[in-house]
């Protein structure tokens, strides 16, 4: 891929206010860069995590931590009026509880000394066909699980030498086999929710008799932890009970575990408060770096473009570090001095035609 063209691209996938195509990039440039380009550029060889991690390497190096956390998390993006191909095909939402038509991917990012970086991701594809015994239809499937996939990049992670103490991710991926994994293979500490139905053991000799409850019917005394027992998992965990007043006022309830007992309520609690940072991840990846607005139609292209609107959130969190603004402020200051420079332009046509 060639740099120097990518790098354009990138900043672009920054600038633009609108659908990134390859033709405005080059009206753009004013022909410097041709339309044949940058097509070719991105229908050319796939791209992905090794990728990322060369480019990514060099902010993260500057900005690791021991005291880092590694979050897991998935998001769709929506992709209705796209035809339909492995990778952009239909997948089940849970903060709509439906299934959508888009991109489902994966993230691994890096939070450490107030940034966060993507430093893995996978885009899901659904390879495989089989019909679904209770409709009788044809539907796709992936042959990774999406906890596969998880493991896999929390071990890239650890192999790329990545400084990290916790993994924090959703209550969708703390199954006893992740919390396996990163406690004894791994040899790190994890604080993940737990659905309200889950069941514990309250000591090891219930969780010898088979003696569990659910998670919703424990009584919790000044915000003190518990020390409880899962069923697959050989070792205790800390569950706190964590209250908190949504937006719109409502009460939310959150059971959180961690492998770390000796950790306190607040630490739990301040700990798992830093994986809300995957969600304004995600809002500007879509809305900053241009990934909702390319026209690409292949799986290559798809992928190629999903690429480079990381690479292009990248550079907005380094930016956004130096210049003490955010990622939306950014934006806006762009598009101010774009109309700025559309302005003038303006003003100078009309003294021209007068």
């Amino acid at each position: 891929m060639n740099n120097t063209l990518f790098d354009l691209y990138t900043d672009y996938l920054i600038r633009s206010f609108g659908a990134t195509t390859a033709t405005r990039l080059s009206e753009l440039v004013e022909g410097q860069v041709s339309h044949d380009q940058v097509t070719r550029m991105l229908a050319g060889t796939k791209r992905g995590s090794a990728d990322l991690w060369q480019r990514v390497k060099p902010p993260v190096r500057k900005m690791e931590r021991e005291e880092g956390v590694i979050i897991i998390d998935e998001s769709i993006e929506e992709k209705p009026y796209t035809d339909e191909n492995d990778m952009v095909c239909w997948h089940y939402d849970p903060s709509k509880d439906r299934t959508v038509k888009g991109i489902n991917f994966m993230t691994a990012l890096y939070h450490s000394g107030g940034m966060s970086l993507p430093v893995e991701f996978t885009l899901i594809a659904k390879t495989e066909h089989y019909v679904d015994k209770k409709d009788g239809k044809t539907k796709r499937r992936s042959p990774v699980t999406k906890n596969d996939y998880a493991r896999q990049m929390v071990q890239q992670a650890v192999d790329n030498q990545i400084p990290f103490k916790y993994v924090l991710n959703d209550v969708w991926f703390a199954s006893a086999e992740n919390m396996v994994f990163i406690k004894q293979t791994l040899k790190k500490d994890f604080v993940m929710p737990l659905k309200t139905n889950r069941k514990v053991a309250l000591s090891l000799e219930n969780k010898g008799q088979g003696k569990y409850v659910r998670v919703d019917t424990l009584v919790f005394e000044n915000n003190r932890p518990k020390q409880v027992y899962l069923e697959g998992v050989p070792f205790p965990l800390l569950l706190v009970k964590q209250v908190f007043t949504n937006e719109d006022g409502s009460t939310g309830v959150l059971y959180l575990v961690t492998s770390d007992t000796t950790l306190t309520f607040d630490d739990i609690t301040t700990i798992y408060q830093k994986r809300w940072n995957v969600e304004r991840y995600h809002q500007s990846l879509k809305q900053n770096a241009s990934l909702a607005k390319s026209p690409t139609q292949t799986m290559t292209t798809q992928t190629n473009h999903f690429f480079a609107a990381l690479c292009a959130f990248v550079k907005l969190e380094v930016l956004s570090t130096s210049t003490k603004l955010n990622h939306f402020a950014l934006k806006t200051k762009l598009y101010v001095t774009a109309l700025q420079s559309a302005f003038d332009q303006l003003r100078q046509l009309q003294s021209t035609s007068l």
